[in-house]
């Protein structure tokens, strides 16, 4: 499987806090199924959470170092999950926020409870200069979760969603597992991806979320959320 969607850069935002953790997260993703990560720490502009592209090579190659110190073949590649800003692609001209493996394709996340006004525009924008926008775990927001046109109308502007896997069991909260089965019904989710911060919880079971999953999805569709789709982004198709 491939997960375009990490938090696994050691001690720059709110996941993995030191290089061991990080090691025992992937040792565990590779015994799940897992073959390539895509590290996105979030990047927040005026915020702590601003590490460079620079910074985060150096961290990427470092935990790539560990990795192979202790036999765990997984391949890292570098993204980030950006928070929306007017001036996303003045970042990236400037190498402070990534792409996801320096393809077309962004990790754009919105407000959780909040709202931003003409982040439509925004999208808009960047894909006009040739990027592909992904949406970060669009069952999250609340200002969706009022209200589904939202999804239309960033599907029609050609927007791609990513949900996160724990949402369909509830680990966001009701509200978000609410939409979440909406959208897999609707077939509106391209990419299925961990999210992942911390150590997997003692109650997290891949097979436990699979087999929701599979109430909506067919093992074909879900091997698409889950690797195809996603391979499609580290070769920039």
């Amino acid at each position: 499987m491939t997960d375009i969607h990490s938090h696994l850069l050691f001690n720059i935002d709110d996941g993995s806090k030191s290089i061991n953790e990080s090691v025992e997260i992937l040792r565990k993703m590779k015994s799940i199924g897992y073959d390539n990560v895509i590290l996105t720490p979030h990047y927040i502009r005026d915020s702590k959470y601003n590490s460079s592209k620079k910074n985060n090579i150096k961290l990427m190659k470092e935990l790539k170092r560990a990795l192979v110190e202790n036999n765990i073949e997984i391949n890292l590649y570098l993204g980030n999950e950006i928070y929306i800003d007017d001036n996303i692609d003045v970042l990236l001209k400037n190498n402070e926020v990534s792409s996801l493996n320096d393809t077309n394709y962004l990790l754009i996340e919105l407000p959780i409870s909040g709202e931003y006004s003409g982040y439509e525009e925004i999208f808009k924008d960047l894909m006009d200069k040739g990027f592909q926008v992904i949406l970060a775990h669009p069952e999250r927001y609340l200002s969706f979760q009022k209200d589904f046109s939202r999804i239309y109308e960033l599907e029609n502007l050609g927007v791609l969603f990513q949900s996160n896997l724990l949402s369909i069991l509830g680990g966001y909260g009701r509200s978000a597992k609410k939409l979440m089965k909406r959208l897999l019904k609707e077939k509106k989710i391209s990419f299925l991806a961990t999210d992942i911060h911390h150590m997997f919880s003692d109650n997290y079971s891949f097979s436990k979320v699979q087999k929701k999953l599979l109430k909506y999805l067919s093992e074909k569709e879900l091997s698409e959320l889950v690797d195809i789709n996603s391979q499609k982004i580290i070769m920039n198709k």
